[in-house]
């Protein structure tokens, strides 16, 4: 058996009266005689399939003063989603009230809307900031376009709170949005960029637009954003601004480049980070990096550490040069950062050499030293040939800076060192410049497996300088003769041979040696009589001789 199609409207009346049964049956479920869970239940499902119509609209409206908490606040919602206006001035007023229901009412207000956003923006003028912040939000979450227009311009407020709340809601909004209604909003928001002679931009405002910008991802906000990367703007934006261009910045112009390095440089880590975050992925070219060496002398050590990853293994001078500044950083790692790239350069260890030899004090020639130290082995034999020579010239003149130019050279080769030492030690005493000669041996001497020979010449160059006072506290107190002692007691035969070897020693320097010696016990007894017989051979026919003879005479020597 066929049965005849019914009419649409047919369909469409029978489908309204059955809703409008439905709605009836759910209307008398919010009655105050139900449970209050079955009140809210009621309420959530009136707002999702619910139409206007009188006892709706009057069943909600008294429902926004229901004793249970839960259902005014799902009467809130379905007001808003059914777009009740007859519930606005309620609304308005639960609003202006406060406490927790103020946002839901505001968020309701908003969707019905013109006549809901005119009640809020009129609102907004005599509430408290705080109510104002949840009525910004609420409009810029509505999803109306009266009330996203609303919530742009709520983006001009002078509460920053306002402002944050607007950005925030709209930003939360933009994935959502059409493509015409991106387009929309990004219009509305750059034409409040546009720079308006004499009437500048809050600074919440400016950063709050700059973002929304950035998240909406238009290309024509480009120059906006790049004008805002200038000095003349506040940190926030700025940074703001250059978050926002990292997108289309992998391949900045040269001017564009400029402003990068120059933001990367600033003292607010605010703009130099995403400054920094644009340029890690930039290709240096020989011919811009002049414009990344300031980058060296920036305030914070992070953009230094990032200059030199990107220019650090240029072998060029300036770069040198940069890198070299670091070593006087406080920062240690930095300047382990810097050094570690200085002598993997040929131009870097030509500069760390020539600044070591030309430092102006000894606190900088021993930083430069002990940075330069793990590294200088593998300095030319002509550098360790330079540094030799300065630190001569500095001990000969009595410069501390020989100092650390000596530590240098025995970190690198310890022995060389000390073969060098000994051999310039030589050379002075061979000249008789005695006092040069004893500042080396001084040094060998240091080192506790100086050999005999070396502590023998640095006794006897202290002997040619000694005023050899024979009065005994005197000579108790001259470090010569101890320095002989000690070399009796250890090296008795070596000593004894280098002293009859020692022609350059003078009979006055045999006599002092002897009177004191030949006073004592044992060995050095027996070392002093030796010296005075070395003084009666030298210089048989002297008046010392004379004395040799009595002292030894004396002593029970002869």
């Amino acid at each position: 058996m066929l049965t005849a199609s019914r009419p649409k409207s047919v369909r469409e009346g029978s489908a309204t009266i059955m809703q409008d049964a439905t709605t009836r049956k759910l209307l008398r479920l919010l009655r105050p005689d139900a449970a209050p869970e079955l009140r809210r239940a009621v309420a959530v499902v009136l707002g999702e399939v619910g139409t206007r119509g009188g006892e709706l609209t009057a069943a909600l409206t008294e429902a926004l003063d229901d004793a249970d908490g839960g259902v005014r606040l799902e009467a809130l919602h379905a007001a808003g989603k059914l777009r009740i206006e007859q519930t606005l001035p309620r609304l308005v007023q639960r609003i202006a009230d406060g406490g927790p229901e103020s946002e839901a009412a505001a968020l309701a207000a908003a969707k019905m809307g013109e006549k809901g956003t005119r009640a809020l923006r009129q609102l907004m003028g005599h509430v408290a900031p705080g109510l104002r912040r949840r009525i910004a939000s609420a409009m810029a979450s509505s999803g109306t376009v009266s009330a996203e227009t609303a919530a742009v311009d709520a983006l001009l407020d002078s509460d920053p709170g306002v402002v944050d709340a607007a950005a925030r809601s709209l930003g939360a909004e933009i994935p959502s949005l059409t493509p015409a209604n991106r387009k929309t909003l990004a219009d509305h928001l750059l034409d409040l960029l546009k720079k308006k002679k004499g009437e500048p931009l809050p600074p919440a405002s400016e950063t709050a637009i700059v973002r929304l910008v950035a998240a909406l991802g238009d290309e024509r906000a480009k120059a906006a954003l790049w004008e805002r990367t200038s000095p003349g703007y506040r940190p926030e934006v700025r940074g703001a601004a250059l978050q926002a261009l990292g997108r289309w910045a992998e391949n900045p112009s040269k001017e564009e480049l400029k402003r990068l390095l120059k933001c990367a440089a600033d003292a607010d880590f605010r703009v130099a980070s995403p400054a920094l975050m644009i340029l890690k992925d930039v290709t240096v070219s020989d011919r811009h990096l002049p414009d990344w060496l300031p980058l060296l002398d920036a305030p914070d050590v992070a953009v230094r550490r990032a200059a030199i990853d990107k220019v650090g293994d240029r072998d060029r001078p300036d770069v040198a040069a940069a890198l070299l500044r670091q070593l006087a950083h406080q920062d240690r790692e930095l300047r382990d950062h810097a050094l570690a790239h200085l002598t993997r350069l040929a131009k870097g260890r030509q500069a760390l050499a020539e600044t070591v030899l030309e430092a102006a004090t000894p606190d900088e020639t021993w930083m430069l030293a002990r940075a330069m130290a793990p590294f200088f082995g593998e300095f030319s034999a002509a550098t360790a040939k330079a540094v030799f020579a300065r630190a001569c010239k500095y001990l000969d003149a009595g410069d501390r800076r020989a100092d650390p130019l000596l530590f240098l050279l025995r970190e690198a080769d310890a022995r060389a060192l000390r073969d060098r030492l000994e051999e310039r030690g030589l050379a002075l005493r061979k000249k008789k410049d005695y006092a040069r000669a004893l500042a080396y041996f001084r040094l060998l001497a240091r080192d506790p497996a100086a050999a005999a020979p070396v502590r023998f010449e640095l006794a006897a160059c202290g002997l040619k300088q000694s005023t050899k006072d024979l009065n005994a506290e005197a000579r108790a107190a001259d470090p010569v003769l101890h320095q002989f002692a000690a070399l009796i007691h250890g090296h008795e035969a070596e000593v004894t041979a280098a002293l009859q070897r020692a022609k350059w020693l003078d009979p006055e320097d045999f006599f002092y040696l002897g009177f004191h010696f030949a006073e004592k016990d044992h060995q050095e007894q027996k070392f002093g009589g030796l010296a005075l017989k070395l003084v009666v051979k030298r210089s048989p026919k002297s008046k010392l001789a004379k004395d040799a003879r009595t002292k030894l005479k004396r002593e029970g020597l002869d």
